[in-house]
């Protein structure tokens, strides 16, 4: 069975937040489809949200992710529904959703060998626990509509945009084995 896993999908990421995905509307407008798709289906949903420890950000960033803020909370309409034992929580401050959480054990409880992610930032959380997944033996696909990249800049090695960053990070998972599935064409 197919498990929906929904990665960050927090404010801080929206036009009013530290870590702007250019995207943010768009994507947030897939993960809806895919969220409202699973809970149809009956599917298993686990609602990851990243929560940054108390301490300085790189360079030139803002703090985010501070539990308790409006940049940590769920973004608007999404977030588990608590009448369905379906739908679980998962808070993690690392990249990865199975580093130093029980989401592992979960999926096993609900009889899940395949997962299909969606969230932010695809270069990021999705790709590690793209990765993740993929080292535990679970099918995986990703939703490219419902995700988005942030732009990088680095002295030596230049620059992307955000959508190039999205791009860059879905083609290296693509090239290990995740599926790219946007939602016109899953079957």
């Amino acid at each position: 069975m197919q498990t929906l896993i929904v990665l960050d999908a927090q404010n801080e990421f929206s036009a009013e937040g530290n870590r702007t995905v250019p995207n943010h509307a768009e994507a947030l407008e897939a993960i809806q489809r895919r969220v409202e798709e699973a809970r149809r289906e009956g599917r298993p949903i686990a609602w990851v949200r990243h929560h940054n420890p108390p301490v300085e950000p790189p360079p030139g960033l803002k703090p985010a992710f501070i539990p308790g803020t409006w940049g940590a909370e769920f973004s608007p309409g999404l977030g588990p529904l608590a009448d369905r034992s379906e739908e679980v929580e998962f808070v993690k401050n690392v990249f990865g959703a199975f580093t130093g959480t029980g989401i592992g054990s979960w999926l096993e409880e609900q009889g899940s060998d395949d997962v299909l992610l969606v969230g932010f930032f695809a270069h990021m959380c999705v790709s590690t626990t793209a990765r993740e997944a993929l080292m535990r033996g679970l099918s995986t696909s990703i939703d490219p509509d419902g995700t988005g990249g942030f732009p990088w800049r680095h002295e030596l090695l230049g620059e992307q945009s955000a959508e190039e960053v999205h791009r860059t990070a879905l083609l290296q998972l693509s090239h290990l084995g995740v599926s790219i599935t946007p939602l016109h064409r899953a079957s």
